[in-house]
């Protein structure tokens, strides 16, 4: 633990605010060491919150079209730096889609189809809580589909993705990456409690049993499908709160957005 002697004065100015009065006293017993990086990493995010929401309302204004996979493991956090992520933007211009097993009309149909519907309108960014690449990994390990079913989706799905991205819309591919010890440290949590006990499903029952042959199968997908338009992002997950921030720094970066503010002041520029 970090000993009071060690604080810098940045370190305590940092407590002594609202953010870090909040984490100092969080817990019965304190602990420096931990306040300070939570607060840290709470203003981080607050600050990249902010610059999404100039993200999303140049979305708006430009009438343009972004879709975010959230790919990874069984318990890699994706679902949760979803929701830090798309904390404060505006409702009415966002979905988070986690699409459930496919119906039985479904499974007749292009494999494709069902995800064309969640493709973002005009104006509209949508966070995919897994995607299309259920077929590259989840499916053939499990048993869930055919090896043809398998190879048909490996040969279609860059010319999908072309598609999408020549239709002028951002395609963003995260994969957040953990350790098979941190994901067994994860399930051992959510079943310890019970109100989370409901995200355990078999397939995660099976996830660490199937760790090699969930790897083999990754591999193949990023050897495949990491592509110039739509490179894959690898996120180290082990660290819930490591592994926001730089999801949330990657989107900010990938797209070109121009605040208002900035707009404003290039027109008075002008």
């Amino acid at each position: 633990m970090k000993q009071e002697t060690e604080l810098t004065d940045e370190d305590v100015a940092l407590l002594n605010t609202k953010i870090g009065l909040k984490h100092l006293f969080a817990e019965n017993r304190v602990n420096l060491e931990k306040a300070l990086r939570l607060t840290r990493y709470e203003i981080q995010l607050r600050e990249l919150q902010a610059e999404l929401i100039k993200l999303q309302e140049w979305v708006i204004r430009k009438g343009q079209k972004v879709i975010i996979l959230f790919e990874g493991r069984d318990a890699a956090g994706k679902g949760g730096a979803i929701r830090r992520i798309s904390a404060h933007i505006n409702p009415r211009h966002y979905r988070i889609v986690a699409l459930p097993k496919p119906s039985q009309v479904e499974e007749g149909q292009w494999y494709f189809q069902r995800y064309v519907k969640q493709l973002p309108k005009a104006g509209e960014i949508v966070f995919l809580d897994r995607s299309w690449y259920n077929r590259a990994v989840v499916e053939p390990v499990n048993g869930f589909c055919t090896e043809k079913e398998y190879e048909i989706f490996m040969g279609q799905v860059n010319d999908f993705e072309r598609m999408i991205v020549e239709s002028e819309s951002y395609l963003i591919k995260l994969y957040f990456s953990i350790s098979k010890e941190e994901q067994e440290k994860r399930f051992k949590d959510i079943k310890s409690n019970s109100l989370k006990k409901w995200k355990i499903t078999p397939v995660n029952e099976k996830a660490q049993e199937l760790w090699d042959k969930y790897t083999e199968y990754k591999l193949r997908m990023f050897e495949h499908t990491d592509l110039k338009e739509s490179p894959w992002k690898v996120i180290d997950a082990n660290k819930k709160t490591d592994a926001r921030i730089e999801a949330l720094s990657y989107i900010l970066d990938k797209i070109p957005y121009e605040s208002e503010d900035a707009v404003q002041t290039n027109q008075v520029a002008t």
